[in-house]
């Protein structure tokens, strides 16, 4: 019996059942309030900063710069509003954002654009590059901001973060980066990167959904920012609301475990990649990578078949588990921003497939889901422009 096949961890991945183990007494027998004085709390409270403090080694931070919140979007929010709030009346109201971010970017940007904030959009390659060239001519003094995402949840590509950075600080701007899809995926250390904001949410690494973190660096320079949700002051004033104890113990544990296996999995997943990428290339010889000259996740595969409309392909493969562009933004029948700022058609952005692969990915599966492609590309041959 032909069984469906998952091919979008860049969507959400499955938990790990170490981390259910791991979650499960402080769901149970250790559900104290971490404000709270007493024994539960104070039990509740070690186990949210032995995580914290963990989490903060293990992407080169320190504990002090890890604010827990509910996701990256919210995360996202906070960085670029709370910052906004606390420079309302600073002569710096230009930001830079690349024009290829997750739309919990682009958005609060458009938000803050209505405010009297000046955005513009950072043009990228037809591999979806922001060069370092383009980023020197588009910095202003005025210029508070700069946003680029380390990996691209569509293409995968990679930004040149530490030369963007450099860029940016040397300007006097802040540098904000979106690395939720490359968390678990690649090694990450906000240290090395010199970034002064970061973001991670851990249902992209095997973790639970509803907690991610901010980072907000404390140090040269120190980045201030303004709460968004008040009541309370808890995670140093930036994030009041009651700390989900069993999903932070969660989000550190998916991560630990995650970079253990992370050699291993990349020489792995590109395998499987490369396969499927061959597989593609047998059925359907028009069809081409997008990203595939820039450095890129190992488990992201981007492809375009001309002449056919990639929900099409979904809608005669309904075993097959791949996206359409992001997860976020699918529901809409629009063709993919990231992909058109890389310099597609409409037509050609609506003719891509997503396709993310993840731990439980294997072998079989592969050549399962190229079958399920065959046949639903065989039934769309004769709409083939």
């Amino acid at each position: 019996m032909s069984q469906p096949i998952y091919l979008d961890y860049n969507a959400t991945t499955p938990l790990l059942p170490e981390v259910w183990e791991a979650m499960q007494p402080y769901f149970l027998e250790r559900f104290g309030n971490p404000a709270s004085p007493h024994l539960y709390g104070k039990e509740a409270e070690t186990a949210i900063e032995e995580s914290r403090a963990a989490l903060a080694q293990l992407l080169g931070a320190s504990p002090q710069e890890i604010i827990f919140t509910s996701g990256a979007t919210e995360a996202l929010n906070l960085a670029l509003q709370g910052l906004a709030r606390t420079y309302a009346h600073h002569p710096r109201k230009h930001l830079l954002i690349a024009a290829t971010e997750h739309k919990a970017v682009l958005d609060p940007a458009a938000y803050l654009a209505t405010q009297g904030w000046e955005v513009e959009y950072l043009p990228v390659t037809a591999q979806g590059l922001v060069e370092p060239d383009t980023l020197a001519k588009a910095l202003r003094p005025t210029t508070l901001l700069v946003a680029v995402m380390l990996a691209n949840n569509e293409t995968g590509v990679i930004q040149p973060i530490p030369d963007l950075v450099e860029l940016a600080h040397h300007a006097g701007a802040f540098f904000l980066c979106d690395t939720t899809q490359a968390v678990g995926k690649i090694p990450v250390s906000f240290t090395q990167l010199r970034v002064d904001l970061a973001v991670l949410s851990a249902h992209k690494f095997y973790g639970p959904k509803g907690i991610g973190a901010l980072y907000v660096r404390r140090r040269q320079p120190r980045v201030a920012l303004s709460p968004l949700l008040m009541g309370g002051g808890h995670e140093r004033g930036l994030r009041s609301g009651t700390l989900p104890t069993p999903l932070i113990v969660g989000l550190y544990k998916a991560l630990e475990i995650t970079l253990q296996r992370l050699p291993e999995a990349t020489a792995r997943l590109e395998a499987l990649r490369q396969q499927l990428w061959e597989g593609i290339q047998r059925l359907y010889p028009a069809a081409y990578q997008n990203g595939a000259q820039a450095p890129r996740l190992p488990n992201t595969l981007s492809v375009t078949f001309p002449g056919v409309k990639a929900r099409d392909i979904l809608a005669r493969a309904p075993l097959l588990a791949a996206a359409t562009g992001s997860a976020c933004t699918s529901a809409r029948p629009e063709p993919s921003h990231v992909l058109r700022a890389m310099g597609l058609s409409e037509a050609e952005a609506l003719a891509t497939l997503r396709f993310s692969l993840g731990r439980l990915t294997t072998e079989a599966e592969i050549e399962e889901a190229l079958a399920y492609l065959a046949k639903a590309l065989q039934s769309l041959q004769p709409q083939k422009a």
